[in-house]
């Protein structure tokens, strides 16, 4: 018997008896007992091919003469796995393989490998259960994928697995045809500001970003910047896509949301093109774009304020502009893509001030860059007061030296006698005793690392009348 889910009766699947009489409302063209000895061996297993809707609570009942030997309930889940496209994948395509459990309270979880048994993105769609997608494949795809289901409360680890034989045919080369254009974005911005690159509001698998140099007469050229892969995590840039990276809130890669943030150069402009492709079908987003830049140059005579922009044909209109909108100021253009206009120099009061370059474009926009001319700075004259230096070191350079003097004379205080300073002072054996005995034979005397300083007495109040009072005191 079966009770399908949601439902409150059961309802009888199949009988049999002794004498191979079978009956059953709810059993299926495929459903018969595994064992056609079954009285003799008491092998009742069921055996049949289900579908999704076959899932529920199966009950097993064996009686013998009306009473019941042995009851066992059977829940029953049903997994269902979809290869697309099949039998065989053409190169460059989407392989998408997806599987789903009815009843889905029934699993935890389901994973997916690769053949060499690194696991791989999968995602839980509404529709399709869980879902794993390889884009662009090439024959090196190839091989054994497996998927494991994980049962709901199963306290041993054991997994039950399908697996899914891929095989990537290189004759075969799938064409995107069914490509989508959305509307044309004209716009335009100053150099080295942050664009945003608008690509198509569909959610996919990966994006390719090309780009169309500025100004270019060939339409059929363009370049790979940019391709983001969602489903393998992987990223390819070239050199000249450094400026580039993909946008965050609202967008979000991850999950297939895509725009671009752009910090374009002068050499920036031009078209591009936002191709974002699900399953096997893309969609393209075009953008055209002008950028603005001021330089300047300088010579004896003028200052030159240049304004240069990019993809000259969705450009209207570009002028300079002074902040006194009653000054008019001369432009000249010697080339495409370039207005210049000048003040002369010196700057003054009158030519100061903001020189904003506008374009406006096609369809109306406008864009802004400004640049401040600014006067020169004030000359300040300043006074030059004597410098205090000088003093301050002579000063520095007396106080060692009458230092010096005074601990001469402390030394010269034990040796000084009765007689009295004057006869302390006298020469003997020709030798000078003191260096204060004879002055001029001091001076004369080439220089020896000494400083002669002349202390002979010159009143009541120097220094050899304090030094002979001190000693009269001692005595």
């Amino acid at each position: 018997m079966v009770k399908s889910l949601g439902a409150t009766e059961w309802k009888l699947v199949l009988s049999a008896n002794e004498r191979n009489e079978f009956s059953g409302g709810a059993s299926k063209a495929s459903m018969q007992l595994a064992d056609p000895n079954f009285q003799d061996t008491g092998v009742f297993s069921l055996f049949f091919i289900p579908k999704m809707e076959d899932s529920g609570l199966y009950s097993c009942l064996i009686k013998q003469q009306e009473r019941k030997l042995k009851e066992k309930l059977i829940p029953l889940a049903i997994l269902k796995v979809t290869v697309h496209p099949t039998p065989t994948i053409p190169q460059y395509s989407t392989l998408r393989m997806s599987a789903s459990v009815n009843p889905d309270f029934a699993i935890t979880k389901i994973t997916w490998a690769s053949p060499d048994g690194i696991s791989i993105k999968s995602e839980k769609t509404p529709n399709t259960g869980t879902e794993a997608k390889l884009p662009q494949v090439q024959t090196s795809d190839s091989g054994v994928y497996v998927c494991s289901v994980h049962p709901w409360g199963n306290n041993s680890g054991t997994l039950f697995t399908f697996n899914v034989n891929v095989t990537v045919d290189a004759e075969k080369v799938v064409s995107f045809r069914n490509i989508t254009y959305g509307d044309s974005i004209s716009t335009a911005t100053q150099a080295r500001t942050s664009l945003t690159l608008i690509c198509p509001g569909v959610q996919g698998d990966y994006v390719l970003l090309y780009w169309r140099p500025p100004d270019t007469k060939r339409k059929n050229i363009r370049k790979l910047l940019f391709q983001y892969d969602r489903w393998r995590g992987s990223t390819l840039m070239t050199e000249q896509s450094k400026r580039l990276q993909l946008a965050g809130p609202p967008y979000n890669a991850e999950a297939g949301s895509f725009s671009f943030l752009l910090a374009p150069e002068i050499s920036d402009g031009g078209l591009y093109i936002c191709e974002v492709f699900r399953n096997d079908n893309a969609v393209s987003q075009w953008t055209q774009l002008s950028v603005l830049k001021v330089k300047t140059k300088s010579s004896s005579s003028k200052l030159e304020l240049g304004c240069e922009y990019s993809e000259l044909s969705q450009v209207q209109s570009v002028h300079w502009k002074y902040q006194d909108t009653n000054r008019q100021l001369q432009m000249s253009s010697k080339s495409p893509g370039r207005i210049t206009t000048t003040v002369p120099l010196p700057i003054t009061s009158n030519t100061a001030g903001n020189y904003t370059c506008i374009l406006k474009l096609r369809n109306g926009q406008t864009v802004r860059a400004t640049h401040a001319v600014t006067l020169p700075p004030e000359e300040n004259v300043s006074v030059t007061t004597p410098s205090m230096l000088p003093s301050l070191s002579a000063l520095l350079l007396l106080v060692p030296l009458v230092a010096a003097a005074v601990g001469v004379l402390l030394w010269r205080q034990k040796h000084i006698s009765d007689r009295g300073i004057e006869q302390s002072l006298s020469a003997h054996s020709g030798e000078v005793e003191n260096i204060y005995e004879n002055p001029e034979d001091i001076r004369q005397a080439p220089l020896q690392g000494s400083v002669y300083m002349d202390l002979k007495p010159r009143g009541e109040d120097d220094v050899y009348k304090e030094l002979e009072r001190s000693e009269q005191c001692q005595s």
